[in-house]
């Protein structure tokens, strides 16, 4: 390869050394040229603008030997049986331990229990101190506050508890505006109306008879009597002769003049607590009010149906125990307010006797139903040995006749 050309033409000896020279030279160069080639592919290529051969390499796929793993099995642990029974012997302390409290505090309680239900089955000497006061001691268990019976032709108590103790009578109060009502003699086929006046605008206690209805008087006396209608009371306690404030004045002279002593009387129909007696004076009461023949009949009245222009009012009889065959029940009349609890009184036969039954301050809505029901199950039973005589019933003349002595 010619590298120049000259017109001189060099002697053929240098001529050699020349192309010696040139070709050392570009050994050298193709050395450094095949050097750069065999670089590592990892260097950065060089910014020549010429592609870059790359040496692919086949890799091979090298088999990885399974590990062999050494299982190792869990033994199961069992407790021994000295383990075992000891703790069972701790828990059976426990029990033991927590029994033996036990019966220590019941221990104690025994004896306190037994002396108790000695002294309540202990017949004999129950009856015996009946029979020494009078029956004046409560044999029997009742819900009432206070509680009285007593004969009403000999007037011998039989059963007392609490009897002089002063609580609101309800609707009992009622008993007396039908007897001062009767005594005024005026028409009872008079027509009453009812009016804005007779509306209870104390405890807004509910009712049928609508301002504006008629009525007889004879039919207010039923309504108040049998039903406890706190409007029939107050209408008829208005028309009164001299007016209201002369009708409740009237209650309490006739109450003064009982021996009521303890008795006071401020609105005729029994919804202020501020109208209060006793159970000794409501028994009086009881007594007196029985000479009238319309307070035995309507208070006993079992239902009744009255009508008011268009309507037809039906009303039943507060008082359960007259539906109830197995009582003869000759007047009656209940009452309730939140003050005074349940109130009950009874002119009644019992064992052919004829008594009178005061309850106050029951508690529940048949308790001094379910009263009632004991003392006549305690004289049928037990009182029959200790009532030594059985007194005939008195006619109403005896009646009449007791009441003006």
């Amino acid at each position: 390869m010619r590298i120049f050309r000259s017109s001189h033409r060099p002697v053929q000896g240098a001529s050699h050394v020349l192309r010696a020279v040139v070709l050392g030279w570009a050994l050298g160069i193709g050395v450094l040229a095949t050097s750069a080639h065999a670089a590592p592919a990892a260097s950065a290529p060089q910014a020549s603008g010429e592609p870059v051969a790359h040496k692919t390499v086949a890799h091979k796929k090298v088999a990885r030997k399974p590990v062999a793993r050494k299982v190792v099995a869990r033994k199961r642990v069992v407790r021994k049986p000295v383990e075992r029974k000891a703790a069972v012997r701790r828990t059976q302390r426990r029990v033991v331990r927590h029994v033996a409290v036990r019966h220590e505090v019941h221990a104690a309680r025994r004896p306190v229990r037994r002396v108790v239900h000695e002294v309540r089955r202990a017949p004999a000497p129950v009856r015996a101190e009946l029979r020494r006061t009078s029956f004046s001691d409560d044999p029997i268990t009742l819900a009432s506050g206070s509680a009285l019976v007593i004969d009403a032709r000999t007037h011998q108590v039989l059963l007392s508890k609490d009897a002089g103790d002063v609580r609101p009578i309800a609707s009992l109060t009622k008993l007396m505006t039908a007897a001062v009502v009767l005594d005024a003699h005026q028409p009872m086929d008079q027509r009453i109306e009812i009016t804005d006046d007779d509306i209870d605008t104390l405890k807004w206690s509910s009712s049928r008879l609508r301002p504006g209805m008629v009525f007889t008087r004879e039919e207010l006396l039923k309504l108040a009597l049998m039903s406890s209608e706190n409007r029939a009371a107050h209408a008829l306690a208005r028309n009164y002769p001299g007016g209201l404030a002369a009708c409740i004045a009237a209650m309490n002279r006739k109450a003064a003049s009982l021996g009521m002593l303890h008795t006071h009387y401020i609105e005729p129909t029994g919804l202020s607590p501020q109208n209060q007696s006793t159970a000794s004076d409501l028994a009086k009461l009881v007594a007196a009010v029985y000479a009238y023949p319309l307070i035995r009949e309507f208070s006993t009245h079992p239902k009744s149906t009255v009508t008011a222009g268009r309507y037809e009012l039906q009303y039943r009889n507060t008082d359960h125990l007259v539906f109830n065959r197995g009582w003869d029940i000759l007047l009656q009349k209940t009452g309730y307010i939140n003050e005074a609890g349940h109130c009950l009184v009874l002119n009644t036969v019992v064992q052919g006797r004829n008594v009178i039954v005061v309850l106050l301050d029951a508690w529940g809505r048949y308790a001094h139903f379910v009263d009632a029901e004991r003392i006549r199950n305690w004289m049928q039973t037990s009182g029959r040995t200790l009532l030594t005589r059985v007194d005939p019933i008195p006619t109403a003349e005896a009646r009449a006749q007791t009441v003006d002595e």
